[in-house]
C-alpha cells in the first residue's frame, strides 16, 4: 500500500494520439532494410570477444580474430539475403489503453467500454526514499484520460532451423553457429526498426525524429519498449496475452511450455510512448504483493509463487 501511494504521476500533457490503432503484420519483411540498424557489438560478445564494434575491429588483442569473425559473417549474412535462406516475419498492435490500479486494460475501441486484454505489472516495493515505486502501469493514464499502448513480436528465424540442419549435415558446425548469432542479431535489428516506424509513422508520437544508429542502440528515442522477462516486466506470463492478442501463430511464431520463445531468434515487448517513460528494476517484491498479483491474474498463490520466485526476498 505504502509503495502505491508513492506511485509515479506524469503529466498527462505528453499523451499523443497515435495515427494508427489495430494490428499489422509483415509476412516478409526485407532484410536489407535491418541491415543499417545491426547492432554488431553483442555478436562479438556471444563469441566470447570484448570490445564495442567497430573499435573491437582494430583492438590489439583481439582485432585479427574479430575482423576473420566479421568478414565470414558478413559473407553468410550476404547468401542468406541473397538465396532467401531465412525470413522476418513481424506484427504489432497498438490499442486504447488505460491503467488500472497496477494493471493496464487495453479496449477493443476508441468507446473504451470492452477489453481486449489486460496486463498486470509489477510494482516496486523497496523502499525508495522520495523516489517513486514505480509500476509500468504508471506510464499509461488512468480512466478519463485517453491513452494508448502497443505491443509487437518480430522474428528472423523463419527457415534457421532447416538452414542449421544443412550446415549440421555437412558437417560445418561454424557455420551452423554464425547462422544463429546472426539470425539473432537481424530479431534485434527488425526490433529496432520497427520500434523506429512505430514512433514516426504509426503511433507519430516522434514523427520529426532523426537519429543516428549508435543513437538508437543507446536508446535516445522517447519512450521504451519493455519485454516481457526483463526488470521492469519480469512476469514472463505476459507473453500469452500478447501472443494471443497479436495472432503469432499466424506469422510462424509461439511458446514453448516454460514461455520461451519460437523461433529462437525472436524479439517481443510493448511500446509505451510517454516522454517521461523510462526502464527500471522491479527488484525484491513481498509476500502481500505476491498475494495481490495472484488474486489479479486469477492464479493459485502457489503457482504466482513459482512464477516470480526469483523476485521474492
Amino acid at each position: 500500500a505504502a509503495a502505491r501511494a508513492n506511485r509515479f504521476r506524469p503529466a498527462t500533457s505528453g499523451i499523443s494520439k497515435p495515427a494508427f490503432t489495430g494490428i499489422k503484420a509483415f509476412d516478409d519483411y526485407p532484410l536489407e532494410e535491418l541491415l543499417p540498424r545491426m547492432d554488431w557489438t553483442p555478436f562479438f560478445q556471444a563469441w566470447e570477444l570484448a570490445g564495442r564494434f567497430p573499435a573491437i575491429l582494430e583492438d590489439k588483442k583481439v582485432g585479427e580474430h574479430a575482423r576473420t569473425l566479421y568478414h565470414d559473417a558478413q559473407r553468410l549474412l550476404g547468401r542468406m539475403i541473397k538465396e532467401k535462406l531465412v525470413h522476418a516475419r513481424a506484427v504489432f498492435g497498438i490499442w486504447p489503453a488505460n491503467s488500472d490500479g497496477d494493471d493496464i486494460a487495453l479496449w477493443t475501441d476508441e468507446t473504451r467500454k470492452r477489453e481486449a486484454g489486460r496486463f498486470r505489472t509489477l510494482r516496486q516495493q523497496m523502499d525508495r526514499g522520495p523516489r517513486p515505486n514505480l509500476a509500468l502501469a504508471d506510464y499509461i493514464a488512468p480512466a478519463g484520460t485517453p491513452d494508448w499502448i502497443g505491443g509487437f513480436c518480430v522474428t528472423a528465424g523463419i527457415g534457421l532451423d532447416e538452414l542449421v540442419r544443412k550446415f549440421e549435415k555437412d558437417h560445418d558446425a561454424y557455420s551452423a553457429i554464425l547462422a544463429k548469432a546472426l539470425c539473432d542479431r537481424l530479431a534485434e535489428a527488425l526490433a529496432e526498426r520497427l520500434h523506429e516506424r512505430v514512433r514516426r509513422e504509426f503511433g507519430a508520437y516522434a514523427p520529426d525524429e532523426s537519429l543516428t544508429n549508435e543513437e538508437l542502440i543507446a536508446e535516445k528515442y522517447r519512450g521504451i519498449r519493455p519485454a516481457p522477462g526483463y526488470p521492469a516486466c519480469p512476469d514472463h506470463s505476459a507473453k500469452r496475452d500478447m501472443f494471443r492478442l497479436l495472432a503469432c501463430d499466424e506469422i510462424g511464431m509461439g511458446l514453448t511450455e516454460s514461455l520461451a520463445m519460437t523461433p529462437a531468434a525472436s524479439v517481443s515487448g510493448f511500446y509505451l510512448a510517454h516522454p517521461e517513460a523510462r526502464y527500471f528494476n522491479v527488484g525484491r517484491i513481498g509476500e502481500d504483493q505476491l498475494a495481490d498479483f495472484a488474486a489479479r491474474q486469477g492464479l493459485a498463490e502457489a503457482d504466482a509463487r513459482r512464477a516470480l520466485a526469483p523476485l521474492l526476498g
